[in-house]
């Protein structure tokens, strides 16, 4: 994915020297422009589409389930203090 688009943005920047005479040092203007387009690309840290669409679905499993733990973890809570569970006994009972 990198490597198409930084050959992608190399051809349009060697498409601007089309129809025009061969000047000297272009080719070696060429291999600079990639150098650096491939450098810049190298420190943004990119991801392909591919993988954010892959770590998107693990992320919308994960919230279905923390969800689905919270709703259980609210239903044990309640059927703990509900009304089948004794009430704890108070300190003034022997009064």
């Amino acid at each position: 994915m990198r490597q198409k688009l930084i050959d992608t943005l190399t051809h349009q920047f060697s498409q601007l020297f089309e129809g025009a005479p061969e000047l000297p040092g272009q080719r070696e203007m060429q291999q600079q422009i990639r150098s650096v387009v491939q450098s810049t690309f190298a420190r943004l840290d990119l991801v392909t589409r591919d993988e954010f669409d892959a770590q998107s679905a693990v992320l919308a499993r994960t919230r279905e389930l923390v969800e689905t733990l919270e709703q259980r973890v609210a239903e044990l809570e309640q059927n703990k203090t509900g009304p089948d569970t004794p009430a704890p006994a108070s300190d003034n009972a022997a009064e």
